[in-house]
């Protein structure tokens, strides 16, 4: 009965019209930084070669109705790499709440040296959302005003946009979305969320510790200027080319006053643990597990997140890199 209380209010908290509560709506992921595009459409064409992403992410396990997220990416190159394409797709779901969406990114890369390890990209995503309430999982003893009973759904178009810098050593880019969909009222359906946007903000570098041990520190500050800004601290370590080990620490920040939010919320979030494999040159495995360290703490039994990668045609295709950005 806790855990279905405690839920209540975590999707209520999500779904209430934006003038009550607001709350950041983008998914959330562990092990962004080994693909970037989740995040950032400049990304798109940075390995190089044509190569497939997905994650899995189960969020909150041992709460009914958590969040669980699927996304799945395809990304590649052109033009001798000065082109960027991929195509990304995302289902995410939190208790009654659903969205789905669909983007085709684009970027174009500037050589910034002669040899081309160092570019500078700028990238747009255009694609379409689907927001949905499920109202017959919503509490029916204490019913809102104007509450579905029923499933309501709406499709907007939308856009997202950034700039990517990388290099041998370090990498950095910022990044927006929801650009058209802020603009589209959905007020008719009152317990859909109105889109707000998101904005990223990230960079990291590459440290030598040894022969065959690289260290890469990485921050993610993400911000919707609604919610509480969120602060990732990762730091992972490669060895022989073949094993990422590390972990991450979320935890809220104050960047500027944001009068509406709760006065006592908690800034921290959760801690991150996770490793990625490569059993072959073409293939890469990941698993992340977030444990929660803030509010959450006692009734989540953790976030467990899984991600597969495959790269096409290694053999005859040059690789910058990639398995460090």
């Amino acid at each position: 009965m806790k855990r279905s209380l405690l839920l209540l209010v975590l999707v209520l908290s999500l779904l209430l019209p934006a003038k009550l509560i607001k709350a950041q709506q983008d998914a959330q992921f562990s092990q962004y930084m080994f693909n970037g595009i989740y995040i950032n459409p400049a990304y798109a064409g940075y390995k190089e070669q044509l190569n497939l992403h997905s994650f899995y992410r189960s969020q909150w396990t041992g709460i009914k109705g958590a969040p669980t997220t699927f996304s799945l990416a395809v990304d590649a190159n052109a033009n001798n790499g000065n082109v960027g394409l991929a195509l990304q797709v995302s289902a995410d779901k939190l208790g009654a709440q659903s969205n789905l969406a669909a983007y085709a990114n684009y970027a174009y890369r500037l050589k910034m040296n002669e040899s081309g390890t160092s570019r500078l990209a700028f990238g747009v995503g255009l694609g379409m959302v689907q927001l949905g309430i499920d109202g017959s999982m919503l509490d029916p003893n204490d019913r809102e005003p104007d509450q579905p009973t029923g499933t309501q759904n709406t499709v907007l178009p939308d856009a997202r946009v950034g700039v990517y810098y990388s290099d041998d050593r370090f990498f950095a880019g910022f990044s927006a979305d929801n650009l058209i969909a802020q603009y589209i009222n959905v007020d008719r359906y009152a317990f859909i969320p109105q889109p707000k946007p998101h904005y990223y903000l990230t960079a990291g570098t590459l440290i030598p510790l040894g022969q065959d041990i690289l260290l890469k520190p990485s921050f993610l500050l993400k911000d919707d200027r609604g919610g509480p800004t969120s602060l990732d601290i990762n730091a992972f370590v490669l060895f022989m080319d073949r094993i990422w080990v590390g972990g991450a620490y979320r935890t809220g920040v104050k960047l500027y006053n944001k009068d509406y939010l709760q006065r006592d919320l908690s800034n921290r979030n959760s801690a991150v643990a996770a490793i990625e494999v490569f059993p072959s040159k073409s293939l890469r495995v990941g698993y992340a597990y977030d444990i929660s360290i803030g509010p959450l703490q006692g009734y989540s039994s953790g976030t467990h997140e899984i991600s597969i990668g495959y790269y096409f045609n290694t053999k005859n295709t040059r690789m910058r890199s990639p398995r460090y950005f």
